[in-house]
């Protein structure tokens, strides 16, 4: 998404350059607007808003320096502040890229330029600017935000966003480490309860022995260590929100008591006889699989009724496309801040390298994968060696490149991995193998958002 929304202008006066960089964005962005003659860019950054402008350093003509390079990137940068530019030259000059970047540049590019490289490099700034700018990709919580350009993280905003100022049961479904109580936790912050109680339960860590007293409370004397009364968390969260972590793995016997309550709305704490009435709003969440929780041996389905008036599905980070280069920078910043260091660049392959992760952990797992680069790194760049990933996790059998499936869209997915495996990333050779163009397997990388 972010890079299927983005609006780009290349400013060169070579026409082979324009046409090649034509052909190669035009899949992949919006829109790609070409100019020939630098003194048109007033006129057109006037006509339109560009997320990011391409131009060359030394045009036809005038002197071969990279100075009218610089002289343009002033104006733009006069005239549209906000517009990222990045500039290219056929001239391998450290000391004028140097003073382009100090001048305002993004990034700075060499010709003969490598495909991969560009696309990499526009997606590592629109994935910057927008982890900078929270009003369409990210979702507020009371403490954190979710963050999310992808097709499939739009669907879940939109989605929230609709059922958070209900009172609606909502059950949260994904693997671990997606991000399940940061979802809870922003139905509960969007909702009409925002300022009641939110309250967390991790219902699969409590022993039978522990259930009702957590859940329920219980009055002194109820038990050898009940020395006091105490409130259960149904009656702490009164007013609020109840969120159940790990439903999935409590027992049918647990299940009958909660459903017991659910249904009265009210709780009877161990040791009383008296009824007390909760009025809370109810959000449970697990990572079994929904085809396991529908076989009533292991969960009763009137349960799953009431609990699950809506399901929210958040995805694993394999399927989150250019999410990972947002994520990236947000969470380099945030423990930049954490352990008082410099702000960080990364070297090209940094992001390329996360991306070639299947991240079986999912965002925890790139969370604590990136904090660990920023601690460990000596210099203010993060380079591709700066990423030690974890053998504890385990990649989940889904991923597998070999599938039973009839389905076309998941046999020509896993053919595109199979090769882009082989060739080690190549797209040409890639391409070639498939007996595609390069512009048409581009076109498919971002359709199944590889």
């Amino acid at each position: 998404m972010i890079l299927k929304n983005a609006t780009i202008l290349v400013i060169d006066d070579d026409v082979d350059v324009l046409t090649a960089l034509r052909l190669l964005l035009k899949p992949l962005v919006k829109e790609v607007v070409t100019e020939k003659n630098p003194s048109n860019i007033s006129f057109q950054i006037t006509q339109k808003t560009y997320d990011i402008i391409i131009l060359d350093m030394n045009f036809n003509g005038l002197v071969n320096t990279g100075n009218e390079g610089i002289f343009w990137l002033n104006k733009i940068r006069k005239e549209k502040p906000d517009t990222s530019v990045i500039l290219m030259t056929a001239y391998a000059d450290i000391d004028l890229a140097i003073r382009g970047l100090k001048e305002g540049a993004s990034d700075f590019l060499m010709k003969p330029w490598k495909n991969e490289k560009i696309i990499e490099t526009i997606t590592t700034i629109l994935g910057n600017k927008a982890s900078k700018n929270t009003k369409n990709n990210t979702l507020k919580t009371h403490s954190n935000e979710i963050i999310g350009d992808s097709d499939v993280m739009q669907d879940v905003f939109v989605k929230l966003k609709k059922v958070a100022p209900t009172d609606a049961n909502v059950l949260v479904l994904g693997e671990n480490g997606t991000g399940k109580d940061l979802i809870a936790r922003a139905i509960h912050d969007n909702s009409n309860r925002r300022d009641q109680p939110f309250i967390k339960v991790d219902v699969g860590a409590l022993t039978a022995s522990l259930f009702e007293s957590e859940l329920f409370g219980y009055k002194k004397g109820a038990f050898t260590d009940a020395r006091e009364d105490r409130k259960g968390r149904f009656e702490a969260a009164n007013g609020g929100t109840l969120f159940l972590d790990e439903i999935g793995n409590i027992s049918l016997s647990q299940q009958v008591r909660l459903l017991t309550v659910l249904q009265n709305r009210q709780v009877t704490p161990l040791g009383s006889n008296d009824a007390i009435p909760v009025d809370i709003r109810l959000i449970c969440a697990t990572n079994i699989d929904p085809k396991v929780l529908a076989n009533e041996q292991k969960f009763r389905k009137d349960l799953i009724y009431r609990i699950n008036t809506v399901d929210i599905i958040v995805p694993p980070l394999r399927d989150r496309g250019t999410d990972i280069t947002a994520l990236s920078h947000h969470f380099v910043s945030l423990y930049a801040e954490k352990y008082n260091k410099s702000a960080f660049s990364f070297d090209s392959g940094f992001i390329s390298k996360l991306k070639k992760h299947e991240f079986p952990g999912n965002v925890r797992e790139l969370q604590y994968v990136l904090e660990r680069a920023v601690i460990m790194t000596d210099g203010a760049v993060l380079k591709p060696e700066d990423l030690v990933f974890s053998s504890i996790e385990r990649a989940p059998a889904s991923t597998s490149n070999t599938t039973n499936s009839l389905n076309l869209d998941e046999i020509e997915k896993n053919a595109i991995l199979t090769v882009l495996e082989k060739n080690k990333g190549n797209v040409s050779k890639s391409a070639k193998e498939l007996g595609i163009t390069r512009a048409a397997l581009y076109r498919r990388l971002e359709k199944y958002e590889l």
